[in-house]
């Protein structure tokens, strides 16, 4: 499986950057996929920086409904005239920040015909699984760090029940693919017990400089040490927050940039 970053916080030399996240993946079933959009059509400039054919993907996902994920998906359908693109039938709801200010995705694509809307878990054949958070309990807490969802005009602690994940089985391993883990890190990996992790720890919140911050990592970066998965992480899990945790995992874990390129 090869896997290229098209969008992130972070970037090598002579790639772009911004706020989000895109990950092209390539199977060795010959399957071409889209993980997320970032928030804006920079992925695409990535992507022919990195010899990337957009127009090639065959399936698209959506891991959850906030803009720096699903920001690109008008520039993605423009490029790609064929690929459906499957989100959760919640991932338009209307999310906020904690300041109120609204996340989520442009409304005016819910008439889109090639939006797939799941509300399940679904097999996308060649070893290849659109898994639900929705529908699985969690094992620990959900912590919502301030983000919120209006319903019925009435703004509530966001529950993330628009998340879903991308599961691809190849070569004897579980390589699962995770925008933000809104739904809780640990959940997930209880849940689906991968052996390569890739996405967001959604770790932003925790203060590394701080005693009871650095506590904190320190504990969850045992508990991942302990778990039989390597990690690739990025995006929203904060570059102090990172730094620590490389201090106590080493090389079981690694941070992913904008123009990388992995072999798993």
């Amino acid at each position: 499986m090869r896997i290229r970053v098209l969008a992130e916080n972070t970037a090598k030399d002579g790639f772009l950057c911004e706020h989000g996240l895109s990950l092209y993946i390539e199977t060795n079933a010959g399957r071409r996929i889209l993980f997320d959009m970032g928030q804006s059509d920079m992925f695409a400039s990535n992507a022919k920086t990195l010899s990337v054919d957009l127009a090639a993907v065959d399936t698209a996902v959506l891991s959850h409904g906030h803009y720096d994920h699903g920001g690109g998906i008008a520039e993605f359908l423009r490029i790609n005239k064929t690929a459906p693109v499957y989100m959760s039938d919640l991932a338009f709801g209307e999310h906020y920040n904690a300041n109120d200010k609204y996340i989520g995705i442009d409304t005016a694509l819910k008439e889109e015909k090639r939006i797939v809307f799941a509300d399940s878990d679904i097999n996308l054949g060649d070893g290849i699984y659109l898994l639900q958070g929705r529908s699985r309990n969690p094992v620990y807490p959900v912590d919502p760090f301030g983000l919120a969802i209006k319903r019925n005009g009435v703004l509530q602690d966001e529950d993330f029940l628009h998340e879903q994940y991308l599961l691809i089985e190849e070569n004897g391993k579980r390589v699962l693919f995770s925008g933000c883990s809104h739904r809780g890190l640990f959940n997930i990996l209880a849940w689906f017990s991968p052996d390569v992790f890739i996405g967001g720890f959604h770790f932003t919140k925790i203060d590394p400089y701080t005693d009871n911050g650095r506590s904190t990592l320190a504990d969850y970066a045992k508990r991942l040490l302990a778990l039989p998965c390597t990690y690739y992480t990025c995006h929203c899990t904060g570059g102090g927050q990172y730094d620590l945790l490389r201090e106590i995992m080493q090389n079981k874990i690694n941070y992913i940039s904008a123009g990388a390129e992995l072999q798993i």
